[in-house]
């Protein structure tokens, strides 16, 4: 199994004309649907278990690039995300966590849940 990674998407999109910003913000609400939470304005993140799917991933991010926008997408590991120098103001500020896994039932449902042995 591979590593986690963090998938690191920045941009810059035009915004002079109205068919640019609406174009802009669909490119937005696109990586919203796909999981990613932006950190910046134009910088979008998303944590993943494995880099397996990451092609899938980006293939649609890149068909929905604007004309004349711009997109980087970057791939770091949790050593290069934790590593991170980030200020607010001169406040130095810790990376933002990894997002805690998925539990689909808490210890008292896990309890409830009856045992098959066939």
């Amino acid at each position: 199994m591979a590593d986690p990674v963090w998938v690191v998407v920045m941009f810059d999109l035009p915004v002079k004309k109205r068919e640019e910003v609406r174009a802009a913000n669909q490119y937005r609400k696109l990586l919203l649907e796909s999981g990613f939470s932006p950190v910046q304005y134009s910088v979008y993140t998303k944590y993943l278990l494995n880099a397996t799917g990451l092609r899938a991933l980006i293939k649609p991010l890149k068909a929905a690039v604007p004309p004349n926008g711009e997109v980087r997408i970057l791939q770091l590991t949790d050593t290069q995300w934790a590593s991170q120098l980030r200020f607010f103001g001169s406040k130095r500020l810790e990376p933002e966590e990894r997002p805690k896994p998925l539990a689909i039932f808490d210890d008292a449902e896990v309890a409830q849940v009856p045992l098959f042995i066939g």
